[in-house]
């Protein structure tokens, strides 16, 4: 993709994307429809749908050859990222924006023959938008992001846990992600990937590991961490294939070896 085509679609991307976030806010206070998808904690609200509906349409009404992967149904049935792909999170933690009502965001990576180009990540409530752009930095709102340090104390990284780590689970031995915990300064959980993603970028974060994601969590992601110089792999240190889910692992280069070597193949079951 070249600058100017991916420039073009980026404004377009980025308006939808406030124009999205818009109408959740006006919305935020209406009765909503909650279901239920894989169990009970895995939520889908009529504002995910129409959120999704909305880019879906837009998008094949100007790139009508332009494929879509949508957690809510609306996409198209992808096979591969040859071409032009959206990959679209309409609300990222919505679990948060049920009982919350803040700490969930609108993610939309946009692909092309597998190479991210743009990424997108809006936090609704607090009106911040992650950006970045294939080779030109990561932004947040106007102000660019810094790139991610060279050097970093392993026992003074703040790491992004999911709870689910640190009980039995079939990856890996608890007791050895127990003892990651014990060896960083600190671990925080915001319950939206998409937004862990960006605070990894932005440096809130060292680094963000999770048991099992979906294209759609962290496509945009991907594109915006990588513009600060971080690196995004499989919890296991494996690269990552958007079209399978996994468990992933984003963080500040520096200390990706010492995680995944010194405790995820340790561990691993």
């Amino acid at each position: 993709m070249n600058m100017q085509e991916r420039n073009a679609i980026y404004q377009l991307a980025r308006e939808w994307v406030l124009e999205a976030g818009q109408a959740i806010r006006k919305r935020m206070n209406t009765p909503l429809t909650i279901e239920t998808k894989a169990d009970a904690n895995d939520l889908v609200t009529t504002m995910d749908k129409d959120t999704e509906y909305f880019f879906m349409n837009n998008i094949k009404k100007v790139y009508p050859d332009h494929l879509i992967i949508g957690e809510e149904g609306y996409g198209d049935d992808v096979t591969s990222l040859d071409g032009t792909v959206w990959i679209i999170d309409p609300i990222d933690g919505t679990m948060n924006f049920v009982h919350q009502k803040r700490n969930f965001a609108i993610s939309v990576g946009i692909y092309h023959d597998g190479v991210g180009e743009i990424g997108l990540i809006y936090d609704v409530m607090a009106d911040h938008l992650y950006s970045a752009k294939k080779g030109e930095g990561a932004f947040k709102n106007d102000t660019p992001l810094t790139p991610l340090p060279d050097s970093k104390r392993f026992d003074e990284t703040i790491l992004g846990v999911n709870h689910f780590w640190l009980c039995e689970n079939h990856l890996v031995n608890e007791k050895k992600m127990q003892e990651l915990v014990r060896t960083v300064r600190g671990t925080r959980t915001y319950g939206s990937a998409a937004l862990e993603f960006a605070y990894v970028a932005e440096g809130v974060m060292d680094g963000y590991i999770t048991m099992g994601l979906s294209a759609w969590d962290i496509a945009a992601g991907i594109v915006i961490v990588n513009e600060v110089g971080g690196v995004t792999t499989t919890s296991f240190g494996e690269p990552i294939n958007l079209l399978q889910s996994a468990s992933v692992l984003t963080c500040n280069p520096v200390i990706h070896e010492r995680i995944v070597n010194g405790f995820m193949l340790k561990g691993r079951k």
